[in-house]
């Protein structure tokens, strides 16, 4: 079947073909029909298997009939007729490129907005109205709020990456941006995993919706090759870069928990003659659209990225995905190695585990229903216990149980002070109060004990080489007149 045959225009299907697709995906024969009888839409798929299209090219279709834009149709400031909400920077971009490529012969006018960027671009981009809107929901609701964007005239709305949404803690802005459109549109979720939380939402926003589910709940697409290797935590560096330089992988996509992690690995795999980059949430969006640049272009080797990219990275023929840590969610799994395996592509995708990982590694076998092979280490020697440098740098620690980032270090002196040491001087300026003596028992007069005494009564200015003081003048006693004798 063509595309053709689904009811799209030739505009469409001429562009269509000219990135290279000329049969659709299981999701989009399913769903571009759907969209066209104007049903709301529920869908189940995962990532790589054309969602995207399913849902940009039956939108374009109702907005351009035959390819043509209706008449009498006038655009309004500041006002939307599709909006598209994504989770994360990188999907909004992927998303805007995909429509764009599909309107080339259509006189679309597209945005794209999320937050890192300047916004007085987008405020511009936004003041004649648009056709389609492409936004993350941050950034939206404060567009919103300033009033440069009127989300009352949409009639198609699609949340993508919904399960991602909620997992990014994004649930509430999705509320408050449903909230701001006309009760009459056109609802359109896409999801690759689905939960309690997601079917609730899915009740409240969709309408009696047309369900979509090319494939089981929660399984991986079939033609990823996956394999475990298990391997210490201080070793998996070095493993991995022993992978990629004897399997000749030219193109890898890494992940990491952390953004500190991800900043490590690659300046490792860069030492080690492996070009390489990372990105996470703490670069830039310049840094971020460069790096991904670089990556696809094949400037760079190795991607390390954290789970913010894991729904936004659109690689074509991407062969290889690494987890340098396996995710603490186990459907996180599921969208990393979706980066690879994309359009009825092969993939291969590789985990490493460390003993502490293995229940993560369990959750994620019962979740896919599968068990992963042993991978070949192909003669890896781990590193010798000098050259370890493990992946989370050591914390300074103390025997104090843990003071924070003020604590006196081990080697300072103690508190107490032995009768020779050297006097400690008094931060606070005051004097301290004398040393108390019992009395009775002499004190004895050497340098030391003069000299202590002499700056606990404030008296630190004083040299040592002061002539002493002369002691003090006695009143002679009176004597008592003796008694008179008879």
């Amino acid at each position: 079947m063509s595309f053709a045959s689904l009811g799209l225009s030739d505009a469409l299907v001429r562009a269509v073909a000219a990135t290279g697709y000329t049969t659709p995906t299981p999701v989009q024969l399913q769903a571009i029909p759907a969209v066209l009888e104007g049903r709301d839409l529920m869908v189940a798929a995962q990532t790589g298997t054309g969602k995207t299209a399913g849902f940009s090219l039956p939108i374009l279709e109702l907005l351009f009939p035959n390819g043509k834009r209706p008449a009498d149709y006038k655009r309004v400031p500041k006002k939307v007729r599709a909006l598209v909400l994504t989770p994360t920077r990188e999907l909004a971009a992927q998303v805007h490129d995909n429509i764009r490529s599909y309107a080339t012969e259509l006189q679309l006018h597209s945005a794209c907005i999320f937050g890192g960027v300047g916004a007085n671009p987008q405020i511009k981009a936004l003041a004649p109205g648009l056709d389609i809107l492409v936004a993350c929901p941050g950034r939206l609701l404060d567009l919103v709020g300033q009033r440069a964007v009127d989300l009352s005239a949409v009639e198609y709305f699609v949340l993508d990456e919904a399960d991602r949404m909620l997992d990014m803690g994004f649930i509430h802005d999705v509320k408050k941006v449903i909230a701001r459109l006309p009760a009459k549109r056109q609802n359109l979720l896409f999801s690759a995993t689905f939960s309690a939380e997601i079917t609730e939402l899915t009740n409240r926003l969709l309408h009696n919706p047309a369900r979509i589910q090319v494939t089981p709940l929660n399984t991986t697409v079939e033609r990823i090759e996956q394999r475990v290797y298990r391997v210490q935590a201080g070793h998996k560096r070095a493993l991995v870069a022993h992978l990629i330089t004897m399997g000749a992988w030219e193109q890898v996509l890494v992940f990491t928990r952390t953004k500190h992690g991800a900043n490590r690995l690659a300046e490792y795999l860069e030492k080690n003659g492996l070009p390489a980059a990372a990105i996470h949430g703490n670069k830039s969006q310049s840094a971020r659209t460069k790096a991904l640049a670089d990556f696809k272009a094949n400037r760079i080797r190795v991607l390390v990225a954290t789970d913010i990219a894991a729904r936004g990275l659109d690689i074509d023929q991407l062969p290889h995905v690494v987890n340098f840590e396996l995710p603490n969610v186990a459907e996180d799994y599921v969208h990393r190695i979706g980066r690879t395996g994309r359009a009825g592509r092969s993939g291969e995708a590789v985990s490493l585990v460390s003993p502490d990982e293995e229940k993560l590694l369990k959750a994620i076998e019962r979740l896919t229903r599968q068990k992963f092979e042993e991978g070949d280490l192909q003669g890896f020697v781990p590193p010798a216990q000098a050259e370890l440098n493990s992946d989370r740098p050591e914390r300074p620690r103390s025997n104090t149980g843990g003071r924070g980032r003020n604590q006196r270090p081990a080697a300072a002196a103690p508190r107490s002070q032995g009768r020779n040491d050297k006097p400690r001087s008094n931060s606070g300026g005051k004097p301290r109060r004398p040393q108390q003596t019992m009395p009775g028992i002499a004190v004895p007069e050497d340098a030391v004990a003069r000299e202590r005494r002499l700056q606990a009564m404030g008296n630190r200015a004083i040299p040592e080489t002061a002539p002493a003081a002369a002691p003090k003048r006695q009143r002679p006693r009176r004597e008592k007149p003796a008694l008179l004798s008879n």
